[in-house]
C-alpha cells in the first residue's frame, strides 16, 4: 500500500453553523493516530464534541491552536495515510517546508490565553471590546472557557 497526504478540514455542522472553536488539540505534528481516535475537541455555538481521525496515519501538520475560531471546510490537519477511501481529500500541494520563526519575547506575550465560546466572542464585540485584547476576565465556563455570563459580568464591571 502506498501512502499519500490528505487535508482534513473542519467539519460542516449544518446550514446554521459556519464556524467552530478549537477547544483542545489531542494530537500534534508527528503523532501516529488510529481511525476514530480523538484529534481535537471542537465547539459550535450549540455544542461541544470530539473530532475523530478519519483514518489511520501520521499527523504531519496541525493548522490551528486552542482558542482559534475556524470556518467549516478550512484546513485543520494534514496527515499521511494509506486509506484509499480518502483519496478525495488528497492534498493538492506538497507539504510546506517549516521555516524558523523569530522567537517571541516573554514581554510581548500576553499573560494568559483564554478559550472563548463563540457566544462570548460575539457578546464582547457587541459591547465594543476586542476579545483578543482582554486578559483580565474571569473564565468560569466548562473547562475554563470564557462564557457569555463571564462577558456580561466583565462589561458590567467596566461600565458601572
Amino acid at each position: 500500500m502506498s501512502t499519500f497526504i490528505i487535508d482534513v478540514p473542519m467539519p460542516a455542522m449544518g446550514a446554521t453553523v459556519s464556524e467552530l472553536t478549537i477547544i483542545n488539540l489531542a494530537v500534534g505534528s508527528g503523532a501516529k493516530v488510529a481511525k476514530g481516535q480523538k484529534l481535537a475537541e471542537l465547539e459550535s455555538d450549540k455544542s461541544a464534541f470530539d473530532f475523530e481521525s478519519p483514518a489511520e496515519g501520521t499527523i504531519l501538520d496541525v493548522h490551528g491552536k486552542q482558542g482559534d475560531v475556524k470556518s467549516s471546510g478550512q484546513l485543520l490537519f494534514r496527515m499521511e495515510t494509506t486509506d484509499a477511501s480518502l483519496r478525495h481529500l488528497e492534498a493538492s500541494m506538497p507539504k510546506p517546508v517549516a521555516s524558523a520563526a523569530a522567537p517571541v519575547s516573554a514581554a510581548a506575550a500576553p499573560a494568559k490565553n483564554f478559550v472563548w465560546t463563540p457566544r462570548a466572542i460575539k457578546m464582547a464585540q457587541e459591547a465594543g471590546f476586542e476579545h483578543t485584547a482582554i486578559f483580565d476576565i474571569e473564565a468560569t465556563g466548562p473547562g475554563g472557557r470564557v462564557s457569555g455570563d463571564d462577558v456580561t459580568k466583565y462589561v458590567a464591571a467596566r461600565k458601572g
